[in-house]
């Protein structure tokens, strides 16, 4: 049986939706990379080699809120597509390439492996190009927002190959200098 949903039915969905996944979404990210000890402040990170492309330090927090944020609405976008086909699928493919984003702050930050961290963004852009295909199928809006975190994603990639290009001997390493973070 198929129901049709007025266009303020679909609307409160979507911001029903949006209330959840994007404060979730936020939330996880700034987690990930505050339990990493992401960014400047680690030590390990602090005596690396900065690639010239390196951006400045707050734009990192700036850049990764603003599309947590998108790709929030992009999810509650398919969520709230009740009935459609290919809806669980692409919100499992979702979960998937949050999961791997999630795992590259503690790759980098707290493991040291920045050969393990450009292999993860290697693997979140192709988990993300099969999101936003997905994701185009139900809400072809939903997917348009995902292309500004692919985007991104492959910055990470060139910069974190970047970083191992230019400091070799620090990938893996732990030392007397290495300390984690971690705050709540």
């Amino acid at each position: 049986m198929n129901y049709l949903a007025s266009s303020g039915q679909l609307r409160a969905s979507l911001l029903r939706w949006s209330l959840f996944t994007v404060p979730l979404v936020v939330a996880l990210g700034f987690l990930s990379g505050q339990a990493a000890g992401s960014g400047p402040g680690n030590p390990w990170f602090d005596a690396l080699q900065k690639p010239a492309i390196y951006p400045p330090p707050a734009a990192f927090g700036i850049v990764w809120s603003i599309l947590y944020v998108m790709i929030g609405i992009a999810l509650a976008m398919i969520l709230s597509a009740r009935g459609a086909q290919g809806r669980a699928l692409a919100t499992a493919a979702f979960v998937v390439q949050l999961i791997i984003n999630l795992s590259w702050s503690p790759t980098f930050f707290a493991l040291h492996q920045i050969t393990g961290a450009f292999w993860i963004t290697v693997a979140m852009a192709v988990a993300i190009v099969v999101t936003i295909a997905l994701f185009w199928r139900i809400r072809p809006v939903a997917g348009m927002l995902m292309l500004p975190y692919l985007a991104w994603v492959c910055f990470a990639a060139v910069l974190t190959y970047q970083f191992l290009q230019l400091n070799p001997d620090a990938d893996g390493k732990f030392g007397t200098s290495s300390v984690v973070r971690v705050e709540i």
